[in-house]
């Protein structure tokens, strides 16, 4: 395993591959609330903080996901991965300067995990003080050390996870968060506080899955989902909460055929003391209907959801300081959740 120094700390950026620029800007800005930069007539990139680019789109044709870029901190950490890497005869090659230009970057490595997904990691990303001017009125992202947001792959079968379990937690150094086997096989994995950075889920297929992106404001993720409902096709995972991470969130389709999870309020973990577990409770307490799930697995993922309700499944909503108000009253749940906690 990579040493703690050396290991990936976020999802810094990625590569889209895409069939139409035009439809990439419509989505890209209109919906999610990216800013646009553009780069040449077959790309463009979106803007989501202070970096001069997160994602970066090719229109080649293609659909999907073309590349991932992971951040390291530093040039040393890069080097001992790439010796890590090396040392264990897994072939790397370093990046040009003008892959690193093009990346917006100060250097990185390139290879491909078990699946052949693109990895690049790099440090020392470019940013810029040039104020980030979302595409349509949001909040705002929550990337910062958290990264980007998070990545998950579909994965055709047990055998393939194990082989990206290896790969990513053995021989990157990402660490378990926790785990279900049932409805369906699921591993998550996280580099930093966010619940996770990396998941994968067997769905008898590879390829990804989605991306998801973390706003400041549930408003935001709100008036996304309105957006989204007025255009056909659209939505692929209705509104619904996590059981992983607890964030609140919906899912829509790209133009390249994965899709984009936009949510709000999202848990940190403290990855010093983190303990995986299995989790029980299927993926989510509420909401979150698959609209490619056959009739059979939308009523088990469906009475999961229900089992979850009458056993009272309930979680802390996650807020940030001034972003909340504090109501008058009394709340017999949380004070008995309080008071549980202190008599541990």
């Amino acid at each position: 395993m990579t040493t703690k120094a050396s290991a990936p700390q976020a999802l810094g950026y990625i590569g889209v591959h895409a069939k139409d620029l035009g439809d990439w800007t419509r989505y890209g800005t209109g919906l999610l609330g990216l800013q646009r930069v553009d780069r040449s007539r077959s790309s463009l990139a979106f803007r989501m903080d202070d970096r001069k680019q997160r994602i970066v789109v090719d229109a080649d044709g293609g659909e999907g996901i073309s590349f991932f870029g992971w951040e390291v901190a530093d040039a040393a950490a890069l080097d001992a991965l790439a010796g890590h890497l090396e040392a264990r005869e897994i072939k790397v090659a370093h990046g040009t300067r003008t892959l690193a230009d093009e990346r917006r970057v100060k250097d990185l490595i390139v290879l491909a995990d078990p699946l052949g997904n693109r990895l690049e990691f790099f440090h020392s990303a470019e940013t810029t003080t040039e104020p980030f001017k979302p595409g349509r009125s949001i909040s705002g992202f929550r990337t910062g050390p958290l990264g980007l947001g998070h990545v998950v792959l579909n994965v055709d079968n047990r055998e393939t996870i194990d082989k990206l379990m290896a790969f990513y937690r053995d021989t990157l150094g990402f660490r378990l968060t926790d785990y279900y086997d049932h409805p369906f096989v699921a591993r998550f994995l996280h580099l930093n506080p966010r619940h996770h950075s990396l998941a994968f889920i067997q769905t008898g297929k590879n390829t990804v899955h989605h991306i998801m992106m973390e706003l400041f404001s549930f408003d935001d993720v709100g008036q996304a989902y309105d957006i989204a409902l007025g255009e056909e096709g659209r939505v692929g995972v209705t509104l619904g909460r996590h059981t992983s991470d607890f964030i609140t969130s919906f899912y829509s389709f790209t133009p390249s055929a994965f899709m984009v999870e936009y949510g709000w309020g999202a848990r940190s973990i403290d990855v010093d003391t983190w303990q995986a577990a299995e989790r029980k409770e299927g993926p989510s307490m509420w909401g979150h209907d698959r609209v490619w799930l056959s009739k059979e697995d939308s009523e088990k993922a469906r009475a999961l959801r229900l089992k979850n309700a009458a056993e009272g499944y309930r979680r802390p909503v996650q807020v940030m300081e001034g972003n909340y108000q504090v109501m008058a009253g009394v709340c017999p749940w949380w004070d008995a959740v309080k008071a549980k906690t202190a008599a541990q």
